[in-house]
């Protein structure tokens, strides 16, 4: 935290937005439409930037019953002490969903229930709770997975680049507080290489979500080693780190969300990377000769069950599983079989990796695991199959098959993951983080997943609305014209003002005989720019040459697409899967490209 008078201030705005997710987008759309002019940061480079919001199901959590709502949320926080203001204001928030996106996204809300007719197991989460019957999933349209939340609030920002600069891979080191007053002055940046100091003349917004990838927090506020990242690897704490630098007081630091296959788990991956989503109820990981053991060997968890992001029912409440250091899936050479011939596996690349041994303590000593206990459990569990009755844990009979006596046997390495974090500085109803005193903390702002109002059981989708009800609550608060004195002064030109425009400036690529670029916006990274040379009525060439995609989903569309659009000699070639709107954006700008051909 810096805290001198006399700062060399080398930008003044009227408000500094720090994140650029779904919160953070969403406060520095409002705040110019309040008419600020506002600096918005983030740490991630171009094709990174959006936080969760980027890699989220796009569901908005929403309802048409207010008071059945609220009393919904009411079992989900129980018994967990909660702001009530907060509830009620985040409620009706959600209740009012749709014109919400009428209104200020400019798009027609798609409902799950009545418009998609979804019947999925996260609509509604908790579905004994009462008012669960009231809720549903809005939409920005009828598609899942895609992005298409988020580039519609990347795109409210990037229309308004005369009220909005964006500085991307531009990460904020400190908040600059006036010592006696306390108030919010401004941040410190570290842009190109260099410490920037930001003054701010009416609020800054703390929008960078959790500290999914900060080790020391998840083990001081979670109490684990590590979790694998679901979503953004950007979220490093910053949010919280700069909070309790200027007193903040920190709320729901222990709270977090999981998803995925057993109890909230992916197929390991190394440190660094994203893991790759299963939809939890693929059955061929929990029916059959197949179980989840510990560090230990022990079996630790009812692998059929229905995770609720995360949280599974444990002596009369849901609570998130302890994660265990490098647990396993055990299985024999009848359940290998079957994976290897399932054709509607989601995802198989991790069947390259397994462990084999002739002997189940074999296999124990390549896992790091006790022979002696994992044996046990074995034996265990072919008594379980036998008797067609689970004892330990109630697993559904119909999925217990004994492991075959001899071997090979196997091993696969999982890992429990993260989906988001929910901790931070508390805010209140005006969207203020509040000091250790519950005073607000002068001019300084939150929103999104940092400081997040959940503080218990989760509920899918309400994330993605807390950022947008939170995050225009913050961006017309920090907005509002707070008397200051500062002369507005907007970004230099060596220090950059736009990053996104400045890039498509650059953009310019040349075509030779028979060439063509298409244009394509379908994919998550914002514009994707394709070079097609088509002769003799064939497509002889396809090369991206620009594109802004996550590498980890979008790698093998990217390295693969091209060359089966050149061999069928058409933009009608199946999607890669596990990267559908990379594929999109691909088959999509070739046609483009082929439109143009007279």
């Amino acid at each position: 935290m810096t805290t001198q008078t006399d700062i060399n201030w080398n930008a003044t705005y009227d408000t500094l937005v720090i994140g650029f997710g779904g919160a953070g987008a969403t406060a520095a759309r409002f705040a110019a439409d309040n008419g600020a002019h506002v600096l918005l940061v983030d740490a991630a480079p171009l094709g990174h930037e959006g936080g969760n919001t980027r890699y989220a199901a796009q569901l908005l959590n929403s309802g048409e019953d207010y008071n059945k709502l609220l009393s919904y949320y009411q079992a989900l926080y129980a018994p967990k002490i909660y702001d009530k203001e907060m509830l009620t204001t985040y409620v009706h928030g959600m209740h009012d969903l749709p014109n919400y996106l009428k209104d200020y996204l400019e798009v027609d809300p798609v409902s799950a229930k009545y418009d998609l007719k979804i019947h999925s197991y996260a609509l509604p989460e908790y579905p004994e709770f009462p008012g669960s019957d009231t809720l549903d999933f809005t939409l920005v349209h009828k598609g899942l997975f895609d992005a298409s939340l988020w580039k519609v609030l990347r795109e409210q920002v990037t229309k308004r680049a005369d009220k909005i600069d964006i500085w991307l891979e531009s990460s904020a080191t400190h908040l600059i507080q006036d010592p006696e007053t306390h108030k919010i002055l401004g941040a410190q940046i570290e842009r190109k290489g260099k410490l920037v100091n930001i003054q701010v003349r009416n609020g800054v917004v703390l929008a960078t979500g959790g500290f999914e990838n900060n080790k020391e927090m998840l083990q001081n506020y979670l109490g684990v080693t590590h979790l694998t990242p679901l979503g953004s690897l950007y979220n490093h704490g910053d949010g919280v780190r700069m909070g309790i630098e200027v007193g903040a007081k920190l709320w729901h630091m222990t709270n977090y969300e999981a998803i995925g296959i057993l109890n909230g788990m992916v197929f390991k991956v190394p440190e660094g990377e994203r893991g790759y989503f299963i939809n939890p109820k693929y059955a061929k990981l929990f029916t059959g000769s197949i179980f989840l053991a510990g560090d230990d060997g022990n079996r630790y968890t009812k692998e059929d069950e229905q995770n609720r992001h995360g949280h599974v029912y444990q002596n009369g409440q849901w609570h998130v599983v302890r994660p265990n250091e490098h647990p396993h899936l055990i299985f024999d050479a009848k359940q290998l079989d079957d994976l290897k011939n399932d054709h509607d596996s989601p995802y198989s690349d991790w069947l390259t990796d397994i462990i084999s041994a002739e002997s189940i303590e074999e296999l124990a000593g390549k896992i790091n695991a006790d022979p002696v206990i994992l044996k046990q459990n074995v034996n265990k569990f072919n008594k379980f199959a036998e008797n067609q009755q689970d004892e330990q844990f109630g697993r559904d009979p119909k999925t217990l098959r004994q492991f075959t006596k001899n071997g090979p046997y196997y091993a696969a390495a999982v890992d429990h993951d993260v989906l988001n974090t929910q901790g931070g500085p508390q805010r209140n109803v005006k969207a203020e983080v509040l000091d250790t005193n519950n005073e607000p903390i002068p001019n300084l702002y939150s929103a999104g997943e940092l400081g997040g109002i959940n503080a218990n059981m989760y509920q899918a989708g309400g994330n993605l609305a807390e950022c947008l009800i939170f995050g225009k609550i913050a961006g017309e608060n920090a907005s509002r014209d707070k008397g200051s004195n500062a002369t507005l002064q907007l970004a230099t030109e060596s220090l950059g003002r736009n990053d996104i425009i400045a890039n498509a400036k650059a953009s310019q690529f040349e075509v030779g005989a028979n060439q063509y670029l298409g244009y394509s916006n379908k994919g998550v990274g914002g514009q994707l720019i394709v070079r097609v040379t088509y002769a003799n009525n064939k497509i002889t060439k396809v090369e991206i040459v620009e594109q802004h995609e996550s590498e980890d989903v979008a790698a093998t569309a990217i390295a693969e697409l091209p060359n089966q659009i050149v061999r069928q000699n058409s933009a009608d070639v199946d999607a890669i899967s596990g990267a559908s709107a990379a594929s999109r954006a691909i088959k999509d700008a070739v046609r483009d490209a082929l439109s143009k051909i007279k």
